[in-house]
């Protein structure tokens, strides 16, 4: 089955029933207008001269023609190449890694690519979605103009989907996703969240991360549902779009759920038909998910996962989950096998520490780069870089990247741990810890906080009560009151931004 087959057999089944809705414009298209558009724009590109495998790069805000820009790459079998709005000062090395012979984007972008223009030569047509500028093709006027596409004879083992890792470790690598998996994933991840036919799902992270594409689009369509994509996102405002939408499933991250969680409180109830938090690209605080619990009597199932999988290494579900496993993010899904490995890829015992890895279900690869997917890859395995355990019943919990363990006074250190414990303090709002090169510990441990409006953090009771629960010394923990973190697009916290900061605080405290 391929991607687009969702919106074809939703135009058959229930053509009048909603597709999908723009939030921030109030504009919607039904199943059967979603498989028009999705024609319409195939044969838009297809008369640029698009075909199977070529690139088309989507550089927009979140909104319809970026959902429908996405479908028709799909039904003429290329592949959609996303970028987020806000590597706008490195356009070009997106263009240039992965080569697209259209780019489309949004009007507000044209100074983005004046800027980057001649040092993309790639690029054959330029596409605005709000009207002519110069140098572009005018989207509305190419729909208009639009011939039928070709036959569809789109593979489903053929790429389809490419989307950028956050360039954590390196230069962000394109992870090439193709229909088939993709869908099966999908499915199970619909199963997972129990999405029954006809719900209404509400995703207002970036369209350019693949978890809006596995848990929002296509999980949601699979089941026939109303999907509702958000551009511009602020606590009041999200929450008031959120309740008015209907959606019983939202999609979203820490910081956003934690303003569901705050804007509710101020409210005194929560979003009318909301039944689950989904929370994807970054550690959910076991504290956010205790808050989900008690006070909004809301499941918060936490999803784990990386652009190389189109899926979920593990994904908890919509239940109220007791203490004992408030930690873990959640089980594995039937269509990848999990396994914690060693360093030379042989099985931890339960509950011991290792690499989770995949097998089955994930990346053709990286684009452009065979080595890097062999090393990724090696043994049959995906290797994810993080650190973590699987329980006897298959619950799976973090401790962090292997690239971010620190090394203190000669102990092995994972962020994550020290994170949750200082965050079970009420007044902190968001945690994050990064080391720097100290000569007395090898690496000092600094710790950022936010804290939430009218508290205040005493940093040494903060940290005794965290070393409490740990059970270790925490007196080489640097904490740090700040008023914000750096965040990167698809809402985790830029560690390597923040490192580089700490960098210069240490030298300066």
């Amino acid at each position: 089955m391929r991607m687009h087959d969702l919106i074809l057999d939703g135009a058959r089944r229930h053509p009048d029933r909603p597709a999908v809705t723009w939030v921030d414009r109030g504009r919607s298209l039904t199943y059967a207008e979603a498989a028009s558009a999705m024609d319409r724009m195939a044969g838009a590109l297809a008369g640029l001269g698009v075909g199977p495998g070529d690139r088309v790069m989507v550089f927009a805000h979140n909104g319809l023609d970026y959902v429908t820009a996405m479908l028709g790459a799909w039904r003429l079998g290329a592949i959609a190449a996303l970028v987020n709005v806000q590597y706008a000062d490195t356009l070009d090395y997106y263009v240039n890694d992965c080569t697209p012979r259209v780019l489309i984007y949004t009007h507000d972008h044209l100074p983005t690519i004046d800027r980057h223009r001649a040092s993309m030569p790639s690029i054959e047509h330029y596409v605005c979605m709000d009207g002519p500028q110069a140098g572009a093709h005018a989207l509305d006027e190419l729909l208009a103009a639009a011939s039928a596409p070709p036959a569809d004879t789109v593979a489903d083992t053929a790429g389809a989907h490419l989307s950028y890792t956050s360039g954590t470790t390196g230069q962000p690598k394109g992870a090439l996703l193709a229909h088939e998996p993709t869908m099966r994933a999908t499915a199970c991840i619909a199963e997972r969240l129990r999405i029954e036919p006809g719900a209404v799902t509400f995703g207002p992270t970036a369209l350019s991360s693949s978890y809006q594409l596995v848990a929002n689009l296509l999980a949601g369509w699979h089941r026939g549902a109303h999907v509702h994509v958000m551009g511009r996102w602020t606590q009041q405002s999200g929450w008031e779009a959120l309740d008015a939408s209907g959606a019983d499933t939202f999609i979203a991250n820490p910081t956003l759920l934690t303003d569901v969680l705050v804007e509710s409180r101020a409210r005194g109830r929560t979003p009318g038909a909301l039944r689950v938090g989904v929370s994807g690209g970054g550690p959910v605080p076991p504290t956010l998910k205790r808050a989900w619990r008690d006070e909004l009597q809301l499941p918060l199932a936490e999803s784990y996962g990386q652009s190389e999988l189109g899926g979920f290494v593990g994904l908890g579900a919509p239940d109220l989950m007791d203490d004992r496993r408030i930690d873990a993010v959640g089980r594995p899904l039937p269509d990848k096998e999990v396994r914690v490995l060693d360093d030379t890829d042989h099985e931890v015992s339960t509950g011991a520490t290792g690499e989770l890895c995949i097998r089955g279900g994930f990346m053709l690869g990286y684009w452009g780069r065979p080595e890097k997917t062999a090393e990724a890859t090696a043994n049959g395995w995906l290797h994810t870089g993080d650190v973590g355990s699987m329980d006897a019943d298959g619950f799976v919990r973090l401790r962090g990247r292997l690239a971010e363990r620190l090394s203190v006074a000669g102990e092995t250190w994972y962020p994550r741990d020290i994170e949750e414990a200082l965050a079970l303090d009420p007044g902190i709002r968001q945690v994050a810890l990064v080391g720097v090169p100290d000569p007395t510990l090898g690496q000092r441990p600094i710790a950022y906080v936010t804290v939430h409006d009218g508290h205040a953090i005493e940093t040494g009771p903060l940290l005794d009560a965290a070393a409490q629960v740990l059970g270790r010394d925490l007196g080489d923990v640097l904490v740090l009151v700040v008023d914000d973190l750096p965040m990167t697009p698809t809402g985790k916290i830029a560690k390597a931004d923040l490192a580089a900061r700490a960098a210069i605080d240490h030298a300066t405290t």
